[in-house]
């Protein structure tokens, strides 16, 4: 493999082309026109301008990808997460067009791209299901009949959701044809398929996954767990390897059942077993993401792998290197995701530009951004400016590296998730590992970041004032932590 293409952008084409770099293998980026000045559009070999800032203008746009790989003479593409990353349509394309997909192939990613078939496939391996319907609802009445059974509360889920998209929790019998309408409506509007069925409602779960790697010559390895269950709108925000209540029993377990989950489709590549936690800690095969995760650094940091060169080694037809005897879980890890979204104000995105921007340094300390000072943040995209991601001898020192890196993490120009995320770091309910998936429900409201961050956004506006004209750098007055904080001046969404 000479020359592969990224079809993403922002921070995870950079991570990509970091590592391809490394293995000496050219990289050819593609980018839309809000992204002309992006960093990893400069870090790449090559680059093409796809066409106008919107997805379906640009970063969605298969054949034009696959004609710039033939012109380009082009081995392989990788599609990082989002966009066409889970599309098997585009993965046959490549095929027939003789490009290889660093992924898994068109028919793993149809079956664990629906629920219901993902469901049927693993079924014959034993994998423990949250109970439920195995099939698409078609009758109304039988449903309520069966949702009697289940037990209420029950959750309606969209079979080809995701993010929490055509998904509602039922507590009562007669609000069930009022929810599974609305479910359906949005299944619809969402994702192009109306199709949902029925689970038990898991009243606190908590969300582990579990990573693993295979080759196509049927190995497969489970890499841990992730614990990624403090979440806002049902999408992550915070993640970390491993999970503090799996014992090591409870681990080898789930690595066995997400083993089987991926052989059920013959799976190759990074991918990942997504399984629910109840109270009693019993666990429930949820979904499979046939991708890189974004959480996937975590898993790098516990295990010394770079997930992105295996990906690369495999779809070259390499066999793994190592057996699951051979990887061993070193200390902890945490990754914060740095959106630019405005805790105090329901998460809302708060768009505008990076004025100040100053990652932070030291041990253990990762930063995958796609940034830097002065650049604006795209409306058109995930707002996702950066993954923040600590490394420590055990949860403690991962928790305490992070609040510090948190700390000195400076955004002028724009709100962001640190505020949160250090909360939540200092929560005694995160710090003793007593948490699940609502945690923000449970412990957060916007009111106890706005008298903590009271004296920074002074401090902050105060340091905003003394930027010299001439040389647009901004001096600032003062040593104490900047987070980040509003630009009044511009336009809000």
């Amino acid at each position: 493999m000479n020359k592969i293409l990224i079809a993403n952008r922002g921070e995870i084409a950079l991570r990509i082309m970091r590592s391809a770099k490394e293995m000496g293998i050219k990289t050819v980026a593609i980018y839309s026109e809000a992204d002309r000045n992006a960093v990893f559009v400069k870090y790449a070999d090559e680059a093409v301008l796809m066409g106008p800032p919107p997805s379906n203008q640009s970063y969605l746009l298969a054949d034009k990808i696959i004609k710039i790989c033939k012109e380009l003479n082009v081995d392989a593409v990788h599609p990082g997460y989002g966009f066409l990353s889970e599309n098997a349509d585009f993965a046959r394309a490549l095929h027939k067009a003789g490009i290889i997909l660093i992924g898994p192939s068109p028919e793993a990613m149809t079956i664990m791209g629906d629920k219901l078939s993902a469901k049927a496939a693993v079924k014959s391996y034993g994998i423990p299901m949250v109970p439920g319907t195995d099939e698409a609802i078609t009758d109304i009445e039988a449903a309520k009949e069966i949702s009697l059974e289940i037990g209420y509360p029950i959750l309606i889920k969209a079979s080809a959701g995701g993010g929490g998209k055509g998904m509602r929790v039922v507590e009562n019998p007669k609000d069930f044809v009022e929810q599974m309408n609305l479910a359906v409506s949005e299944a619809t509007s969402s994702f192009g398929n109306g199709a949902v069925f029925i689970e038990r409602y898991v009243g606190s779960p908590r969300h582990i996954e579990i990573q693993i790697i295979a080759d196509n010559h049927g190995n497969i390895v489970p890499l841990f767990e992730r614990e990624c269950s403090i979440q806002r709108r049902h999408q992550k925000v915070i993640e970390e390897a491993p999970s503090s209540v799996l014992t090591p029993e409870l681990r080898k377990e789930m690595g066995e059942k997400a083993v089987d989950v991926a052989r059920a489709v013959k799976y190759s590549g990074a991918g990942t077993v997504e399984f629910l936690l109840d109270e009693n800690l019993d666990f429930f095969f949820l979904e499979m993401n046939t991708r890189l995760q974004v959480e996937h650094p975590v898993t790098e940091m516990i295990t010394g792998l770079d997930l992105v060169k295996e990906q690369i080694k495999v779809a070259s037809g390499e066999k793994l290197s190592f057996t699951k005897d051979d990887i061993k879980l070193n200390g902890h890890a945490m990754e914060v995701r740095v959106y630019a979204e405005d805790p105090k104000n329901n998460f809302l995105p708060d768009i505008g530009t990076l004025k100040v921007y100053e990652p932070p340094r030291g041990i253990g300390v990762r930063v995958d951004d796609g940034f830097e000072e002065g650049m604006e943040i795209p409306i058109y995209y995930d707002p996702m400016i950066a993954k923040l991601i600590t490394y420590g001898k055990d949860r403690n020192e991962a928790i305490e590296r992070m609040i510090r890196a948190i700390d000195d993490y400076k955004i002028v120009g724009i709100e962001t998730t640190l505020p949160f995320c250090k909360f939540v770091m200092q929560h005694e309910a995160f710090t003793s590992g007593n948490f699940d998936t609502h945690f923000v429900a449970k412990y957060f409201t916007p009111e106890v970041l706005r008298g903590d961050n009271s004296d920074k956004e002074i401090a902050a506006m105060m340091s905003a004032l003394l930027i010299d004209e001439a040389s647009n750098k901004v001096k600032f007055s003062t040593s104490e932590n900047i987070n980040t904080v509003s630009d009044w001046r511009k336009n809000r969404m």
